[in-house]
């Protein structure tokens, strides 16, 4: 198959399918997806029983109420097409991080109490994670994979016997990397950042804290962090002049603000 053939098929099968599941986000930017809300939903709910499994759950009575009670005040405010009763477990590690998966599915690790040190800074990082479930990242990713494979593939076919394949493969897995996964999971970072605050500043919590979890974020990491530019994460810089422009743009709520009693330390 001549080179320049079969990258225009690649090229022209990859748009075809782009176009055809072309959609918006909550902010307004395209994404291609590719699978249904049923499959992602599956999918959330297999990988949260193996987390469960692999994990150890933390049995603390008033920790574990502090943090369902940071997420109902959030949840509660949600479009009611939505899991209208999120499960959430509190994992004992030293990780400071939490996720939520398709399905509605909410994991917190012990680690992020020790960073996240008020419910307004709690509401900040699940408000974040129920963003991406919002905007469908997940099923983002898996689907601009998917793409990517099918392209890599037909591009292996292409310069298949000839003195270029291995050199040709090795840069397009390195432009794909750094040039289409990464800086997407970065945008999808900075989305959540912004689609967590409005959550969060409506539930009733303090949109200001969110700099405040942030800074806190930066002092844990020290010089840990890798550069923004090979990473799928913003840097903390980026991150705090992102949420500080729009907390000068948030409406005014108005709600009651929650009172969720932070265990003692």
């Amino acid at each position: 198959m001549n080179p320049l053939n079969a990258i225009r098929k690649a090229t022209l099968l990859a748009a075809t399918i782009a176009l055809a599941s072309c959609v918006s986000s909550p902010t307004g930017r395209q994404q291609v997806l590719l699978f249904s809300s049923q499959d992602m939903s599956q999918l959330g709910a297999r990988s949260f029983e193996e987390i469960k499994q692999q994990e150890t759950i933390n049995q603390e009575p008033a920790t574990n109420r502090y943090v369902q009670c940071v997420t109902n005040s959030i949840t509660a405010k949600l479009d009611s097409s939505l899991p209208g009763q999120w499960e959430v477990v509190v994992f004992d590690s030293e990780q400071v991080n939490a996720f939520a998966l398709p399905g509605g599915k909410i994991g917190v690790y012990t680690g992020l109490l020790n960073v996240a040190k008020n419910q307004d800074q709690l509401a900040t990082v699940i408000g974040h994670e129920i963003g991406h479930v919002l905007a469908q990242h997940s099923n983002e990713r898996l689907s601009r994979s998917q793409l990517a494979n099918v392209g890599l593939q037909l591009s292996s076919v292409a310069f298949s016997g000839t003195e270029y394949h291995d050199l040709a493969m090795a840069g397009l897995g390195l432009g794909v990397q750094y040039g289409v996964l990464m800086p997407y999971g970065r945008a999808q970072e900075s989305e959540s950042d912004i689609i967590g605050l409005h959550l969060m500043a409506k539930a009733g919590f303090n949109p200001n804290e969110s700099i405040s979890l942030w800074q806190n974020m930066a002092a844990a990491s020290g010089r840990g962090q890798p550069p923004e530019l090979l990473s799928t994460h913003p840097s903390h810089a980026s991150r705090i002049a992102d949420l500080k422009a729009e907390i000068n743009k948030l409406p005014s709520f108005n709600a009651p603000r929650p009172n969720c009693e932070r265990p003692a330390s």
